[in-house]
């Protein structure tokens, strides 16, 4: 595999993101998984920080194609409130006249959600007092060894730094993302299980809040 070059995310490489986002939505794994409807699904996983806060996000390029990406925002709670107030009603009215939620695999995933949520299985702390940046970081199959994702990281940390961001965090379901991320020195925030893949993988999911301090 050739050099791979870091770089900040730049507006051509939005379609490259949201198709590495829809390929990796399962645990590394296709979103077709669980999910059918890969156009809604990008913009959940990727809309405001490509279109809202481009300047913190970053792509990892070889040869000319874009096989990974860190996008990232530097207040979560800003964001949050542009994810809930601009951008989901919008997304609400698309999936109804896309007929999204009449998928079969669509409303299982919603039902199971539901599920996880009235077992109080999704509530997590408030992380974003002390660690207000937060981040997602997916690369393509076939591209994961080689410190791919440790360049992401560490370009991504020198960052927040440079912008007096004082600290990070971010959620997983991921065992083997926690066994990376504790390596790069983020410590275990929060951790429980979510059932809400139960039908699919036959066991609960480890569900991880990371964080490291920077200042």
């Amino acid at each position: 595999m050739s050099d791979i070059l870091i770089r900040p995310y730049i507006a051509a490489d939005r379609e490259s993101v949201r198709q590495i986002a829809c390929d990796t939505a399962f645990r590394g794994e296709p979103a077709e998984k669980f999910f059918q409807d890969r156009e809604l699904l990008a913009d959940l996983l990727t809309l405001y920080f490509t279109d809202y806060e481009p300047e913190s996000s970053l792509v990892a390029e070889t040869d000319g194609q874009v096989i990974g990406y860190l996008t990232g925002t530097k207040n979560e709670t800003r964001s949050l409130k542009v994810i809930i107030y601009n951008i989901l009603p919008r997304l609400a009215i698309k999936a109804i006249f896309r007929g999204t939620f009449l998928k079969g695999k669509n409303l299982k995933f919603l039902f199971n959600l539901a599920g996880s949520f009235f077992k109080g299985e999704l509530k997590s702390p408030d992380c974003s007092r002390q660690y207000p940046a937060a981040l997602h970081l997916n690369i393509k199959d076939g591209y994961r060894a080689g410190g791919t994702g440790r360049k992401l990281i560490e370009k991504y940390l020198d960052y927040l730094q440079e912008n007096k961001v004082r600290g990070v965090h971010f959620g997983t379901i991921s065992d083997k993302a926690a066994g990376f991320f504790t390596k790069l020195g983020f410590e275990v925030l929060f951790r429980n299980t979510r059932s809400y893949h139960l039908d699919i993988l036959g066991q609960v999911v480890n569900y991880y809040i990371f964080g490291k301090k920077l200042l």
